[in-house]
């Protein structure tokens, strides 16, 4: 099972210059797209003198949620090779944007999308790019007189954290990543006494 993505966890940038038009790239860990038009606004604010504020982001660990924005550039040139750069890199949670100031020399169909690619492209190389994993959330409640079965369980999964709250029986919130949540639940289950629920992510 695949229960790992790749994404960023530190803001970062870039430029290059290409016929005298600048291009400043700018690549930011992002969690929901609410996040991303509000980031957009602030960055139209903070560059209004500037041609065109272009982005793309993508979202999910499964990747599946994305969009990308030409901003008034001739379609497909600047959104989309913003988001293939994204792609290419294989993140997720991220938005980049790129702010062209307009040199006075038309650069074309072709110079747009090369000069947005390698942008998008110098952002990206100027950031820690992390792997992170997939969580599971198991919810266990039980006995006090069942703590050390649940321990040994416990300390077969080297990966899974917890949180605990024992007061007039035990109950333990455990973040395990997902291919290793069923055989969790499975050996938690067989411990007479233990009642199990999972939640995922």
């Amino acid at each position: 099972m695949n229960d790992t993505f790749y994404t960023i966890e530190q803001p970062g940038e870039g430029f290059i210059t290409e016929k005298k038009s600048k291009f400043i790239s700018h690549i930011i860990p992002v969690k929901s797209a609410e996040e991303v038009k509000e980031i957009v606004g602030e960055h139209r604010k903070k560059y209004y003198d500037a041609r065109h504020v272009c982005w793309a982001y993508m979202l999910g660990w499964e990747r599946d949620e994305f969009r990308a924005n030409d901003d008034g550039e001739p379609s497909g040139t600047a959104g989309k090779p913003i988001l293939g750069q994204i792609n290419s890199a294989g993140l997720t949670d991220v938005l980049i944007l790129v702010v062209r100031y307009f040199g006075g020399t038309l650069l074309g169909t072709g110079g747009l999308i090369k000069s947005y690619k390698e942008a998008a492209a110098a952002a990206i190389a100027n950031v820690e790019i992390v792997e992170k994993t997939v969580d599971d959330f198991i919810d266990i409640y039980f006995e006090y007189p069942l703590f050390n079965d649940v321990m040994h369980v416990l300390k077969q999964f080297a990966s899974v954290r917890w949180t605990q709250d024992f007061r007039e029986s035990c109950r333990m919130r455990l973040q395990v990543r997902r291919s290793l949540s069923a055989p969790l639940t499975e050996m938690l289950t067989a411990i007479y006494g233990v009642m199990v629920s999972t939640d995922e992510k």
